[in-house]
C-alpha cells in the first residue's frame, strides 16, 4: 500500500504572500544600505520566493544557486545533507543572503552555512520563506523569515512533495488521499 497526497486547505493566500515578501524586500534593502548582497538560492523550493524577494529588495543583487537534499521524496528529513549543486561564483568578501524555502529541523541550513562560512565571505545572513521552530534541533535562528507555520508539511510557491505541487500560487496544506493498491 503506498499513500497517495493531495493539497488541503490553504494555510498562506498568494495576496498575503506578495505583501510578505515585499515587506522583507524592503527591510532587507534597508538592513545593507548601499554594500552589495549575493543572495544564495536554495533550489529548488526556495525559487519562486527568491525571484519575488531579489525584485522587492530593489537594488543591485548578484544571484547564485545551491542544490541540498535531506528530504528525496519523504514527508520527513533524513537528516543527512547532500550538496547536489554547489555555488558556481566564489564568495569571499561577499555579503551572503541564503534564501530558503523553509527551515524545519535546521540541520540542512547549519551544515550549509557552516560549509559557506569556510569559504571567507564578508557576512552571512538567513532568509526564509517559512520557520517551523517547533521542529527545530539544532541552534540556528533566520535573519529574516516570511512567516512562522505550525508543524505540518505544505505545499505550493516554490515548496513539493516528491516534486508535486511547487506551481501552486498559494501555500497549502499536505494531507493523505487515499491508500492505494500498487
Amino acid at each position: 500500500m503506498e499513500k497517495k497526497y493531495a493539497f488541503g486547505e490553504t494555510v498562506i493566500s498568494q495576496d498575503a504572500l506578495k505583501a510578505r515578501v515585499q515587506e522583507l524586500g524592503r527591510e532587507i534593502a534597508k538592513d545593507y544600505g548601499d554594500e552589495s548582497i549575493m543572495a544564495i538560492c536554495i533550489l529548488k523550493g526556495a525559487v519562486i520566493f527568491m525571484t519575488d524577494l531579489v525584485r522587492a529588495i530593489g537594488t543591485d543583487v548578484k544571484l547564485d544557486f545551491m542544490a541540498v537534499s535531506s528530504y528525496g521524496n519523504s514527508t520527513k528529513s533524513s537528516g543527512v545533507v547532500k550538496i547536489v549543486k554547489d555555488l558556481d561564483t566564489p564568495i569571499a568578501g561577499e555579503n551572503l543572503l541564503i534564501v530558503e524555502d523553509i527551515i524545519d529541523s535546521g540541520r540542512t541550513l547549519k551544515y550549509l552555512k557552516e560549509n559557506l562560512e569556510s569559504r571567507g565571505p564578508k557576512s552571512i545572513k538567513i532568509c526564509t520563506l517559512l520557520d517551523k521552530p517547533a521542529r527545530r534541533v539544532v541552534d540556528l535562528k533566520p535573519d529574516y523569515i516570511g512567516f512562522e507555520i505550525e508543524d505540518q508539511f505544505i505545499v505550493g510557491y516554490g515548496l513539493d512533495y516528491a516534486e508535486h505541487f511547487r506551481n501552486l500560487p498559494y501555500i497549502a496544506s499536505l494531507v493523505e488521499d487515499e491508500a492505494v493498491e500498487e
